[in-house]
């Protein structure tokens, strides 16, 4: 959020760039997880920090956005449709997975948010199966994002790798690229026996869920495109993917 690099100057564009404004904004966090798939029923978000040790000025930032009970209610029975348990949350606020990828793209908040949790003991090919059950949003302006991390591994990261990524990262990386752009769902399904160095890059998957979900989304088309793809601290891909 205070730093200026690729990435975020990509966020900032790529919200700028789109012909209008979501209608509303459907957002599975890698930070909310939840054994039951969680719905948000907020009418407005407190901002959660829940980080510590950095810069004072992160705490006095906040993302008062306003949730979309219809939308909630609607996203819900999609999920009853399609056999998926879901439970309504009017607490909870927004994490930093949500907020602070929002405030780069519409730091107005002026857009209605439905936040949405991730349960990491599902199988690959279930959270995928979630995302698919929410393909018709796409058709009513509802923009979905997935935010997480494909690689992301906080006990390696390389401290003076500044934005030069470590090998190893950029195997996985590439790897996944090749099976999303061939929506090879097989193997992706089973990446953690198939993909090179998938303990280092997916430690735990609540960072890697998110991107099958918002994947699943797309289930329709199948058409997988790489927007952005940049490097933190050695292996930290910051990669932003659009399904279609």
């Amino acid at each position: 959020m205070l730093d200026q690099h690729d990435y975020t100057d990509f966020l900032k564009t790529f919200a700028a760039s789109m012909p209008k404004p979501p209608r509303a904004i459907v957002l599975f966090s890698a930070h909310w997880e939840s054994g039951a798939q969680s719905i948000s029923t907020v009418d407005k978000y407190s901002t959660i920090y829940d980080f510590s040790g950095f810069q004072d000025e992160l705490y006095q930032m906040t993302y008062p956005a306003r949730g979309d009970l219809a939308i909630s209610d609607e996203i819900q029975q999609l999920f009853e449709k399609n056999g998926i348990p879901s439970i309504m949350n009017p607490e909870r606020g927004l994490d930093h997975g949500a907020w602070a990828v929002l405030k780069l793209m519409y730091p107005d908040a002026d857009i209605p948010v439905v936040a949405l949790s991730v349960n990491r003991f599902l199988t690959n090919e279930e959270q995928y199966r979630i995302g698919k059950a929410l393909s018709s949003l796409r058709e009513q302006d509802i923009l979905i994002i997935g935010s997480g991390g494909i690689v992301h591994n906080l006990r390696m990261l390389n401290w003076q790798g500044g934005n030069t990524p470590d090998e190893w990262a950029v195997a996985f990386d590439d790897w996944i690229r090749e099976k999303l752009e061939n929506w090879d769902l097989e193997a992706l399904f089973e990446y953690e026996k198939s993909a090179p160095y998938a303990k280092e890059a997916v430690p735990t998957n609540e960072h890697f869920i998110p991107l099958l979900l918002a994947m699943g989304t797309g289930d329709g088309n199948r058409q997988a495109k790489l927007l952005h793809r940049s490097y933190q601290l050695g292996t930290l891909s910051l990669s932003c993917w659009e399904f279609n």
